[in-house]
């Protein structure tokens, strides 16, 4: 089974034990392990990776362009993240992906009016920066 480091940088343990990393692409890639997935989250297509990834529309400071394309392709990281190394990332690595973090921690079992308060705890102090974000979240439990 594949797993980041414990601790590693940007490095989030979901309630379940699996580990999923948030990045900003705008900074290098950390030293160390590589992803064996990636999900990205740009207005635009992603850069070329060694591993596979996929693309969820995102314009900086807003929301998914397609929510439920959102929720599935999160469902499937999940699941990925069980025995891959999965990371997550925008282009801060803040807002889009402190979001993202926020959905994936509902998803294994983090209650929705907790998630943004889990993700700062446990990845970024200003995850998930606009309150449309934070609003999306805590709606995300109910969808």
């Amino acid at each position: 089974m594949a797993a980041w480091d414990e601790g590693g940088q940007g490095v989030l343990r979901l309630p379940s034990g699996r580990w999923v990393r948030g990045r900003g692409l705008r900074r290098p890639l950390p030293v160390g392990q590589v992803p064996e997935f990636g999900l990205y989250l740009l207005g635009g297509p992603p850069p070329e990776t060694a591993w596979s990834a996929r693309w969820v529309r995102w314009r900086d400071f807003w929301l998914p362009s397609d929510p439920a394309g959102f929720r599935d392709e999160l469902v499937g990281m999940l699941r990925r993240a069980g025995d891959e190394r999965v990371e997550v990332a925008c282009g801060g690595g803040i807002g889009r992906t402190g979001t993202a973090l926020a959905c994936l921690a509902i998803l294994d079992g983090v209650r929705s009016d907790e998630a943004v308060a889990y993700v700062r705890s446990g990845y970024h102090p200003r995850a998930v920066e606009t309150p449309w974000q934070r609003r999306f979240v805590e709606r995300f439990g109910a969808g």
